[in-house]
């Protein structure tokens, strides 16, 4: 973020209501178009629901599929005028944690980016509930943050950092038993150290958790590069499984991009998230592009959707951009 066989179409389809009676059987890409950039997608009580960054407010939207979150209704969920957080609002997630939901979200002020800072809301229930904001939780500049679960450990918050380094990094640092504080040491758990990660300016940014039940193997995903560059990608970082994760050393980072734009128009590939099917037997990757062939930071950005696929040794299989004139098949009911 910084400096995500033929096609059956029924009249709901085109309907703005995000309440859709019979679902599609495939959809296509782009899902968001533009205001795409930095999306997470969760499905949850038969809903599709859909975050991205606006820039200037916090909003979800829910549909009962994929093709119908193009023209859901958009619910904002937050808004502020305070000077500390409000504008430069990005990449809003929500996570699950002991029965109700949480939106961790970046904002700062309007005049520059060094106030960026990472920021709560807690909702209900279910992930259409209203939600609260609950305050900073970060002390120091910090965007796109995430949760990632260890079984042993806790829950984290993963975010992109400048925590005693020179350039933007990833952090990670124990979640609360509020699920709204942090706690512990930071820990600096990748740098942009990498020759195929410093194409513009060194960035690690946009952390995701990947977790494969096959090989039971928990995998931080991030965005490495400067945004205004093609080269910007996606790129993985292993947990040994044993090591305390904020330890860089229990980290193990890919040999270069693992996800990579360039084809099918598609430049800028990053920033994603993933999702599980309803039937929970596919994993979904959900991330941004652009179709300028610069790269790009701003909202020419679009929301993408595709299978993740599995190589041979059970790792994940990133695969390349799908084309927009493919017809994914909805998610596995």
């Amino acid at each position: 973020m910084f400096f995500a066989a033929g096609r059956l179409i029924t009249a709901l389809l085109g309907a703005t209501s995000c309440l859709l009676a019979s679902p599609a059987s495939a959809f296509t890409n782009p899902v968001r178009k533009p205001g795409g950039s930095d999306p997470q997608i969760v499905y949850s009580g038969e809903y599709y629901y859909l975050l991205s960054t606006t820039w200037s407010n916090v909003q979800i939207a829910r549909s009962m599929t994929i093709e119908g979150l193009k023209t859901a209704t958009r619910k904002t969920v937050y808004s502020s005028s305070e000077a500390g957080r409000c504008c430069n609002v990005w990449a809003p997630e929500t996570h699950y944690l002991d029965g109700k939901w949480y939106i961790y979200f970046t904002a700062g002020n309007k005049d520059n980016l060094d106030g960026q800072n990472l920021h709560v809301l807690r909702g209900g229930a279910s992930a259409w509930d209203d939600y609260t904001y609950v305050g900073k939780l970060t002390k120091e500049w910090s965007i796109d943050g995430t949760v990632v679960r260890f079984n042993k450990w806790g829950n984290y918050l993963a975010y992109s950092c400048f925590h005693g380094v020179q350039y933007q990094s990833l952090c990670l640092q124990k979640l609360g038993s509020d699920n709204v504080s942090l706690q512990g040491n930071i820990g600096v758990i990748s740098q942009p150290t990498e020759s195929w990660e410093r194409s513009g300016t060194p960035v690690n940014e946009g952390p995701a958790a990947l977790y494969i039940d096959a090989t039971g193997k928990t995998y931080i995903v991030y965005s490495a590069n400067y945004c205004w560059t093609p080269e910007y990608c996606l790129a993985t970082l292993e947990w040994n499984g044993n090591t305390d994760p904020i330890s860089p050393s229990a980290w193990t980072k890919s040999k270069g991009c693992v996800f990579s734009g360039g084809v099918n128009g598609h430049y800028g590939t990053g920033h994603n998230s993933f999702f599980r099917s309803p039937d929970g037997s596919q994993t979904w990757n959900v991330y941004h592009a652009t179709s300028n062939s610069k790269g790009a930071c701003d909202d020419s950005r679009y929301t993408m959707v595709q299978v993740l696929g599995s190589k041979s040794d059970g790792s994940p299989d990133f695969g390349t951009p799908v084309a927009t004139s493919f017809d994914s098949a909805e998610p596995r009911a």
